[in-house]
Order: structure tokens, then C-alpha cells, then sequence
């Protein structure tokens, strides 16, 4: 993290979250990598979520630390599933993994309204994941790169509907590769 101490927190976070998208996008690393790697990132940083968010860069950190470790608590439920063995360790990430996703939708929404809902768009998304399917919604941030969140919140949706930047319908997501690999 040598780099960190040279450079300001926020364009350490954000070069290497640029960094890997663009090797993700390019087919150098797998989805699973991907993940692994921003957890590994994140782990490395070693700072915590901000408490209050006045900035969009504290809401961005916020969100993405709070989904690298859902994503991936949540994979290592899945890997340990599928193995078959160790069915008290599948359960203890599993629930581990929801407490990130339910940490996320909060420091999204904590985002949101620090930006005053302004320039925000959401929208129900097409999935291949019976699972995901008409409950997957995604998030766009229209004043930012990269800034696209996705939750299944309903109470983070309910939000979105009374702040009427919830769209009808559903559309493609702007990452439906990423959305629809498995990992």
C-alpha cells in the first residue's frame, strides 16, 4: 500500500477500481478474479467506511467496499455449497455476505441522498438468474463514470419510486456482461 501513502486515499480507490474494469472488460481476468481482487484491494487499503458522507468519493467507497465484501463472502458461500462439505461454514458467509448487501443498500441510499436524488436514474434490469429475475434493479448515477449500482432492496426501491427516478419497465444493463457471468 506504499501507493496509498503517496497518493490521496480516493484516486488509489478509484485508479484501481478504473484499473480493474478496464481488465475485466478486456477479458484478462474472470469475474471471479475480479472479485477476489477487490477484496483483496480493499483488504490491503485497510480503511474503513466513512461514518458521514458529505462527498460523492465517501458514498462511492462506502458502496464498493461494502459490495467487494458481500460479492465475496457471498462466492465463498457458493464455493463451499458446491463442494458439498462444511455446511456450518456455507451458512456463517452466506449471512455474512446478506449483512454486506444490506450495508450496501444503505450507503447507497445514503449517497443518494447526499446527491439529492438529482440526476439519478433506476430500472429493473434483464437477467438470466431465475433467482435475480424482476428483482434485480440497477442505479445510474448520470453525472458520474462507472457510478451504477444494483440492489433488490425493496425498501431501497420504495425510496427510489417516492423520489420518481424509478422507471417502469425493464432495460439492458449498461454492465449485462458483468451482471449475467456466473462466477
Amino acid at each position: 500500500m506504499e501507493q496509498l501513502n503517496r497518493k490521496g486515499i480516493f484516486d488509489t480507490f478509484f485508479e484501481n477500481r478504473l484499473s480493474l474494469i478496464v481488465q475485466y472488460t478486456n477479458g484478462d481476468i474472470s469475474k471471479k478474479e475480479f472479485l477476489e481482487y477487490n477484496f483483496d484491494f480493499v483488504q490491503a487499503m485497510n480503511i474503513k467506511p466513512f461514518n458521514k458522507i458529505d462527498s460523492y468519493e465517501k458514498g462511492m467507497y462506502n458502496y464498493q467496499y461494502y459490495n467487494v465484501l458481500a460479492k465475496y463472502y457471498t462466492m465463498m458461500a457458493k464455493d463451499i455449497k458446491r463442494s458439498g462439505k462444511h455446511k456450518k461454514y456455507y451458512n456463517y458467509y452466506k449471512q455474512l455476505g446478506n449483512e454486506y448487501y444490506h450495508k450496501k443498500d444503505q450507503a447507497t441510499f445514503y449517497l443518494l441522498k447526499h446527491l439529492g436524488f438529482k440526476n439519478v436514474e433506476a430500472y429493473f434490469i434483464n437477467v438470466n438468474s431465475k433467482y435475480l429475475k424482476d428483482k434485480l434493479y440497477e442505479i445510474v448515477l448520470l453525472d458520474y463514470n462507472e457510478a451504477i449500482f444494483h440492489s433488490k432492496s425493496l425498501w431501497l426501491l420504495d425510496v427510489l419510486k417516492k423520489e420518481g427516478v424509478f422507471i417502469e419497465g425493464k432495460k439492458r444493463s449498461l454492465i449485462d456482461d458483468y451482471i449475467n457471468e456466473k462466477y
